[in-house]
């Protein structure tokens, strides 16, 4: 068990857990998961961890088809420039490694948005917290679970 499902269990949400074997030499993590679960694109969400002009990090949670805008994500927070941020900070924050980031778990509590187009949807998949896991579940238990806002921050 990761410290993301933990979370979905304990909140006594429905969800699945889906594994696959993870290849390393996939650059991108989000789309081998939609193509080894058979699952679109768009349904699959990475989780971001990007850093505002204050320095305070912040998470975006967007599908893996898109790409997360960071003048939108920096707007809806009321700011005017958003970066990436950087590998070793979101680890430190989150607790989990890179191409593993849930969104549910993480060792620190930080802002997050999820991109409108998630609500579109029945049911989305975010990473369980280690590669080669994903989560399956309604996004509103996602906003729910993360205190999170949705907007859309995707292009």
């Amino acid at each position: 068990m990761t410290p993301a499902i933990n979370t979905a269990k304990n909140a006594k949400i429905a969800y699945t857990v889906h594994r696959y074997d993870h290849d390393p030499s996939r650059e991108s993590y989000g789309l081998e998961a939609a193509d080894k679960l058979g699952v679109s694109e768009k349904r699959v969400f990475k989780t971001l961890v990007v850093k505002m002009e204050n320095k305070e990090l912040v998470v975006g949670i967007v599908p893996v088809s898109s790409k997360l805008n960071m003048k939108l994500i920096a707007k809806v927070l009321g700011f005017k420039k958003a970066t990436m941020a950087e590998a070793s900070a979101v680890e430190r924050s989150s607790g989990y490694v890179l191409g593993g980031v849930s969104p549910l778990g993480q060792k620190k509590t930080l802002k997050t948005i999820v991109d409108s187009s998630a609500l579109e949807l029945p049911t989305i998949f975010v990473s369980a917290g280690r590669r080669g896991l994903e989560i399956e579940l309604k996004p509103e238990d996602l906003l729910s679970l993360v205190k999170g806002t949705q907007a859309k921050i995707s292009i």
